[in-house]
């Protein structure tokens, strides 16, 4: 073998391993920044767009100054090669975020509660909007909406709704002085009339429990005081994220509904007053990520006011 030919065998051998690194190395970037590698025309080029992309999203601090700029690009490309499960993790993570703001903006529907679906009645969809969470002082409201949870024994918000102007009409606004003083006549007509759909036994609660509300009114001053004085007149503000973590009772409702029952009040269990705490906005109960809830908190925030 002549001398010529035996250095270029040790120059190939010697630049062999390098080249094969190079090839191996590029491969691991092509994984990474594939656009960026596919627009260059060289490797330099190609480190270079490389090290700006990853400088942005990379919190890395192990690389020192005395690094040459090109071993540093290097150095933080297969460090972030040897990490691909956190980088898909994230990268997941941002679709699954995008593809969830996408949606709510394509749609273009307000978030309510679970519990308001496609499905709902228009007069619920608007209760839960406009009503329910809003912190109530006023006697005539309060007692119509006691009235009304008293016939979810009966019927759902949405069939009470419906009819919620003729029950007005009947009961004369829910004015506690006006039902107090009806009689057996009055009774009579709003049991017997089908376009209402109310037993006399629950006609005749409503009237029992206006006699009751016009005693406390003599006693505190006002049905509002009295109810509200159980919350401390600052409504109690809740933080469900799911359906399932709302009560249908709790230990407030029970002191109330035992305290009502003492003072004659018919049809006032825990579970019809904690409805009747939560349409009245005693309590918060709208799921957090429903765009009721920071309105009702914010209304709830508010110094109590007394009508």
């Amino acid at each position: 073998m002549s001398k010529t030919t035996a250095r270029r065998h040790i120059l190939e051998k010697n630049t062999a391993p390098k080249e094969k690194e190079k090839t191996t190395l590029s491969k691991h970037l092509k994984k990474i920044y594939p656009i960026g590698l596919q627009r260059s025309t060289s490797s330099l080029s190609s480190l270079s767009s490389l090290s700006l992309s990853l400088s942005q999203n990379s919190n890395d601090s192990f690389l020192t100054d005395s690094s040459s700029p090109l071993e540093q690009k290097i150095s933080l490309a297969l460090r972030l090669i040897s990490q691909p499960e956190r980088r898909e993790v994230t990268v997941a993570k941002n679709v699954q975020q995008h593809q969830h703001q996408t949606q709510d903006a394509t749609d273009g529907e307000l978030r309510r509660c679970n519990w308001i679906t496609k499905n709902s009645d228009k007069v619920y969809v608007a209760f839960h909007d406009e009503s329910w969470g809003v912190p109530v002082y006023d006697d005539n409201q309060l007692f119509e909406l006691l009235a009304l949870c008293g016939m979810l024994m009966d019927y759902n918000w949405t069939e009470i709704l419906k009819r919620k102007e003729l029950f007005r009409q009947a009961f004369a606004g829910f004015d506690p002085k006006v039902v107090a003083k009806m009689g057996e006549k009055e009774i009579l007509e709003i049991s017997s009339d089908k376009a209402i759909m109310l037993a006399e036994s629950r006609v005749r609660c409503i009237l029992d429990n206006a006699k009751c509300i016009m005693k406390i009114v003599n006693e505190f001053g006002s049905f509002s005081s009295f109810m509200w004085g159980y919350v401390s007149y600052k409504p109690v503000i809740n933080k469900y994220r799911y359906p399932r973590n709302v009560p249908l009772r709790t230990p407030k409702a029970e002191v109330i509904s035992k305290d009502l029952l003492k003072r004659g009040f018919r049809f006032v269990g825990p579970v019809i007053v904690y409805s009747f705490m939560q349409a009245a906005g005693l309590t918060i109960d709208h799921l957090v990520d429903c765009f009721r809830y920071s309105e009702c908190v914010s209304l709830a925030e508010r110094p109590w006011r007394h009508i």
